[in-house]
């Protein structure tokens, strides 16, 4: 059960890339390669302005609860899902780090 959980993990981490980042190219497709015009569009009104905060915070907090298992368990690798956190999104980062927490210890 616990090896079909974690490829779980990672069956979602790979969702939460390949999904978002077809919107996110898509829209910089149709509007140019220019990131600020990406910033512009999450702010279009209170609605996404919401949303990206909600994001905001729970990458931070995401970040902060990664960085103190790491200080405890020593499991240098689940650093690489901050970068994917802040880059690539919530989505991808989560269950990237499930994947890497569920790890068999020993």
């Amino acid at each position: 059960m616990t090896l079909r959980l974690r490829h779980l993990w990672l069956a979602l981490a790979v969702w939460g890339t390949v999904h978002p980042m077809y919107w996110f190219v898509t829209f910089l497709r149709q509007n140019g390669w220019d990131a600020a015009a990406l910033i512009d569009a999450w702010h279009v009104n209170a609605s996404s302005t919401g949303l990206v905060w909600d994001l905001t915070i729970a990458a931070v907090v995401l970040t902060l609860w990664i960085l103190s298992e790491v200080a405890v368990r020593r499991n240098w690798l689940a650093l690489v899902c901050i970068p994917a956190i802040f880059g690539i999104g919530v989505s991808c980062g989560l269950p990237l780090y499930l994947y890497f927490r569920s790890r068999p210890v020993g």
